[in-house]
């Protein structure tokens, strides 16, 4: 699965879409509507601008014509530009587990289903069955404080806080068909296949998509404190292949029942597939975005990534070491109402170079005559 339509939905068609994409000019906001492609640039130049005004409707814009035409021609692009990349870690029970198993193997996979089999025993039914914050979830904690098995990830995992982390620099983020990064010194890792929320500046939630937060499961592991490292390297954040924007045929909703599915698929042979269901998330999406923003502003708005229930334990090279990526892996994220967000596995340090921030966005905007005087004379 490479060229563009493929990665949308079946019903895209039917709903409204927000992505950006490279005709040979530079990064374009679209929206595709009917069928359509239409170039919102001269509405707004870039998304974030876009979902601030809430410029939405399509007929706005500038159409190119039949968007299967005009995504056969393109280069697709990260959906996203201006906002701030969030991340909220440890929604799920599963990914709970496994994270104090990465801290409990001290980041060594050889370990990990050793400390595995006993987590899982003692405290595995507890925490599925609790709601985080409650009185509850307080009470199984003093009572894995007093047997010694209290961790850090459990306490956001349960308690009344999420861990919500920047999980990558603005305009960082790689779009589907791009490769992915994993440092090229880490032994231990995996994708993490996650619904991700759009949000504008006021911290109201406008769309939806696909995101794959690539984690090193030897670096967190051996400290949490490693989690910038862990987390944020060349390429290793992708986005896409479009937000949907919510309306009366997509919902939050639809968020919560959503079913993401993995597939990964190695050059040597390797298959491994998993799902999440994000009925089984422990914070509700909107609760997560309102802890993101309860004291802090983002005035070019927020993607959110909502975390994983997928946590791969199945060995692919020696017996109890489970999942790791190989160069060459081609990772597929999907979901029956977002579409597939496809990128295949490179080191961070053979992956392309991140080299268009912040200023050579704005460069290029002005040289197009999207932004400045020239801009304002064309409106």
């Amino acid at each position: 699965m490479t060229d563009t339509l493929s990665m949308l939905p079946a019903d895209w068609r039917e709903g409204l879409f927000l992505g950006r994409i490279d005709l040979g000019e530079g990064p374009t906001p679209v929206l595709l509507s009917g069928g359509i492609a239409y170039d919102m640039s001269r509405v707004a130049p870039t998304v974030a601008d876009l979902v601030d005004a809430g410029a939405f409707n399509a007929a706005e814009g500038k159409a190119l014509g039949d968007a299967e035409a005009v995504l056969a021609k393109a280069t697709l692009l990260s959906p996203i530009d201006l906002q701030c990349v969030k991340a909220a870690g440890v929604t799920f029970a599963v990914s709970a587990l496994e994270r104090v198993i990465e801290e409990r193997a001290r980041g060594d996979a050889a370990k990990a289903q050793a400390v595995r089999g006993g987590l899982e025993e003692r405290i595995g039914g507890s925490i599925r069955s609790v709601v985080p914050g409650s009185s509850e979830a307080m009470a199984l904690k003093a009572a894995l404080i007093e047997d010694g098995m209290w961790s850090q990830y459990l306490e956001v995992a349960i308690g009344p806080d999420a861990e919500i982390f920047t999980k990558s620099p603005v305009l960082s983020t790689v779009g589907s068909g791009a490769t992915i990064g994993v440092r090229s010194d880490s032994d231990w890792n995996n994708p993490e296949p996650e619904i991700v929320i759009l949000s504008d500046a006021r911290g109201k939630a406008v769309g939806a998509t696909l995101g794959n937060d690539v984690n090193l499961r030897d670096f967190e592991g051996r400290s949490a404190l490693l989690l910038g490292k862990a987390k944020d390297n060349n390429a290793s954040c992708s986005v896409g292949p479009f937000v949907r924007l919510f309306d009366q045929g997509y919902t939050m909703a639809d968020v919560e029942s959503a079913e993401v599915l993995l597939r990964i698929e190695g050059r040597d042979g390797f298959l491994l597939a998993g799902e999440s269901r994000m009925s089984e998330i422990s914070r509700p999406p909107l609760d997560l975005l309102h802890q993101c923003f309860s004291e802090h502003q983002y005035p070019d708005g927020v993607v959110l990534f909502l975390g994983t229930l997928f946590a791969p334990t199945q060995d692919r090279e020696a017996p109890g070491r489970g999942f790791t990526h190989r160069i060459g892996d081609v990772v597929a994220i999907s979901s029956d109402r977002l579409g597939t967000l496809v990128n295949t596995v490179a080191t961070s340090s053979e992956a392309p170079a991140w080299e268009n921030g912040i200023s050579a966005l704005y460069r290029n905007l002005a040289a197009r005559g999207l932004i400045g005087a020239k801009a304002d004379e064309l409106a």
